[in-house]
């Protein structure tokens, strides 16, 4: 494993870009409403993404193990798709779905990743606490996610907020972030307290629980990239970059 301890530069020009990524998404959320569809969706992120002299990090991006590139600027992964969803003109959103919007960005070089999901109108309670304990359960990340811990401690701290309430997705995972998209550490959402590799303050993290209301199962789709529940249960999503310090993490993907 070698993990990358960013420089103070490096550190200045991730922050800004994490502004920038939580921006973009946040105004993306908004428009995620009945009657639009994923593709919409997708060509909005990239449109605000490009005003603000960024570059989508996902777009035509090539992950270890895949021969084909990823086809759209942003991930959209609705009801009982996990995650990697890939944009559609024919997938229109309703009242009552939930989305997950996974969104990079690439900023003077450097890289930054920041997901959440959100209600498309009206849901049922189920799916609204869904949302709501997957946001909690990355809070709970965060908050172990100090200098000197370990990924274990993350990983726990998820895993025993969940309490096996819902099903933590093992396949899938947090991950460094900063020079390349994906870097070391691998950051599961469940582990052991002290175990794993330690956290060194100067280290950017992504956290990124992912939570299915029925089983952990998952099964991937045709299309090489979406993750789906395999038991067609719905399924929630979210993330955060942040830096490493002596105390508190400091999330960056903040506006």
């Amino acid at each position: 494993m070698s993990v990358i301890i960013k420089t103070q530069k490096q550190i200045d020009i991730i922050r800004e870009g994490g502004k920038i990524l939580a921006k973009v998404l946040a105004k993306t959320a908004k428009k995620a409403q009945p009657g639009i569809s994923t593709f919409e969706l997708d060509k909005y992120a990239h449109d605000l993404i490009k005003a603000e002299g960024g570059i989508p990090a996902f777009l035509h991006y090539i992950p270890e193990g895949m021969d084909i590139a990823f086809p759209a600027s942003i991930c959209i992964s609705v009801n009982n798709a996990i995650v990697h969803g890939i944009p559609s003109k024919n997938e229109i959103l309703k009242a009552g779905d939930i989305v997950s919007l996974d969104l990079g960005l690439k900023h003077k070089g450097l890289f930054t990743d920041h997901a959440v999901t959100v209600a498309v109108g009206v849901v049922s309670k189920k799916d609204k606490k869904l949302i709501e304990d997957t946001k909690k359960a990355l809070e709970v990340g965060i908050m172990a996610a100090r200098g000197g811990n370990t990924v274990g401690d993350i990983g726990h701290a998820i895993e025993s907020f969940v309490n096996k309430r819902y099903g933590i997705v093992r396949e899938l995972s947090g991950h460094g972030v900063g020079v390349k998209i994906h870097e070391d550490p691998y950051i599961p959402n469940y582990g052991k307290a002290g175990k794993g590799q330690k956290l060194i303050p100067g280290m950017i993290i992504a956290i990124e629980p992912m939570l299915n209301l029925g089983s952990d199962h998952i099964i991937s789709m045709d299309d090489g990239y979406t993750i789906k529940t395999a038991d067609g249960k719905r399924s929630a999503h979210f993330e955060h970059t942040l830096l490493i310090t002596e105390g508190d993490a400091e999330v960056l993907t903040i506006i």
